[in-house]
């Protein structure tokens, strides 16, 4: 306890953070209109929330929003952003999953599964302006479409990804930093690049598992 308050004395901008943190920045994402929170979450630092009315954005138990650069591992340059700002716009995100320094906005629908990471990230259903080719004049007037994006249990999404709209993430699986997602995903790849691919398929790792898992009759034994 006392090299707590020592730390706390020496580093008083830090502490002040740890304690926004813990009571002010989670009291007012729990209260924030349309946030629908299962249960406790952990909030580092503030992040940004903008939710049309009647619009909901649903947050799993143990969820934790990092905005805070202080304690991690890289840069965070932005706080958390979570925006469903059309009508009927949703945000899905499951139990324990972390998401850092990210720009969720959904149009229509965004997903994230459970146990998901997502680094410093722009996840974004829609392209906010029409091409409007040839009436380019008329672009900056136009709204444009929207469709769902899914992110399955247990991916990883590195730092500086985008993943745009349409796109599924399969379960477990990892997208390098940097990439830009314009296709599906399937389960238990590494993707990375612009446009992303699949470099490395991890799928076969299942057989495995239920080759070498112990049968219920062995773990009774």
């Amino acid at each position: 306890m006392f090299e707590r308050l020592k730390f706390c004395v020496a580093h008083p901008c830090f502490a002040l953070e740890r304690l926004l943190s813990k009571t002010l920045y989670r009291w007012i994402v729990m209260h924030t209109r349309g946030i629908m929170a299962e249960g406790p979450i952990r909030v580092k630092g503030r992040p940004i929330i903008n939710i049309a009315p009647g619009n909901h954005i649903r947050i799993g138990r143990n969820v934790t929003l990092r905005s805070s650069n202080e304690g991690h591992h890289a840069n965070v340059y932005s706080p958390v952003k979570l925006v469903a700002d059309r009508p009927g716009a949703e945000i899905v995100i499951g139990d324990r999953t972390i998401i850092v320094g990210t720009c969720v906005h959904a149009y229509s629908a965004i997903r994230i599964g459970r146990r998901c990471m997502i680094g410093a990230a722009q996840i974004l259903d829609g392209s906010g302006h029409d091409l409007c080719f040839p009436h380019v004049e008329r672009r900056q007037e136009t709204r444009g479409g929207a469709q769902p994006i899914a992110i399955d249990d247990d991916a990883w999404i590195g730092m500086g990804v985008i993943i745009l709209p349409g796109v599924t993430i399969g379960k477990g699986s990892v997208i390098g930093a940097g990439s830009v997602v314009t296709k599906d995903v399937p389960p238990y790849c590494v993707a990375a690049g612009n446009p992303a691919r699949v470099i490395k398929d991890y799928s076969h790792t299942l057989q495995e598992a239920d080759v070498t898992s112990p049968s219920p009759e062995n773990d009774a034994e």
